[in-house]
């Protein structure tokens, strides 16, 4: 499938261009997001109070079925500290193996759930495990849901090794970057203050995706990947 990097969408961006900045110009200043898949869970809590105290905002692709439904809370303080609230379907079902009116099922589900919980519907989604096809494309533009990909994983689903998970993101880490890691595993979140304090020793600039993308706007259906 065809992407698009984020730094090349600011490249295409015109003049009239509205997508919203950060705390910097990634155009100018050396950026990087941090995203979170398939919560939220009982850790995610603890990960907001770790982000706001390092002033950090991240993107976070939720999980509908068991997890939105279930901390609509949590939900509802992703939103109000200024984090990108995104989806991750209904049910982590593989999208490129399901008829197209389950597709569609999967992704509006989790739009609805989350509008209710926070007025607005996501504008980003990621396909679980980043499967994606023309057709998944078509529906996702149909509602208004841009695909991100990523550049760096800690396929943290395999280990708890909180230092193991920090060493892989920091060798991966780039300008322009995306970090994928899972706010569900146990070793995840402890390893996320390393991960902050070393980026920005580095000179990175913590910003959310569609930050990463300003002044250009995510197009729906689009895949993004760095």
């Amino acid at each position: 499938m065809e992407t698009t990097a984020p730094g090349s969408a600011r490249g295409d961006a015109g003049s009239d261009a509205k997508g919203s900045f950060g705390p910097v110009d990634c155009r100018k200043a050396k950026c990087i997001a941090l995203t979170f898949d398939a919560g939220p869970a009982e850790d995610t809590p603890h990960l907001l109070d770790i982000l706001k105290k390092e002033k950090v905002h991240a993107t976070f692709f939720l999980l509908g079925k068991n997890h939105v439904k279930k901390h609509p809370e949590t939900v509802r303080r992703i939103e109000a500290e200024g984090h990108e609230v995104a989806n991750h379907t209904w049910s982590h079902e593989i999208l490129t193996d399901k008829k197209p009116a389950e597709i569609r099922a999967e992704l509006e589900k989790t739009q609805d759930a989350i509008a209710a919980i926070t007025g607005k519907k996501p504008r980003l989604m990621r396909p679980p495990q980043g499967r994606t096809d023309d057709t998944v494309s078509e529906i996702s533009k149909d509602l208004g849901l841009s695909q991100i990909l990523w550049s760096a994983t800690a396929k943290d689903y395999s280990t708890t090794d909180s230092a193991l998970i920090k060493k892989r993101i920091l060798d991966q880490a780039s300008k322009d970057g995306i970090i994928l890691l899972h706010d569900i595993y146990k070793g995840s979140v402890p390893a996320v203050p390393g991960i902050i304090e070393e980026l920005k020793r580095r000179g990175y600039t913590f910003v959310t995706v569609p930050q990463l993308m300003a002044p250009a706007e995510p197009v729906p259906g689009t895949i993004y990947r760095p």
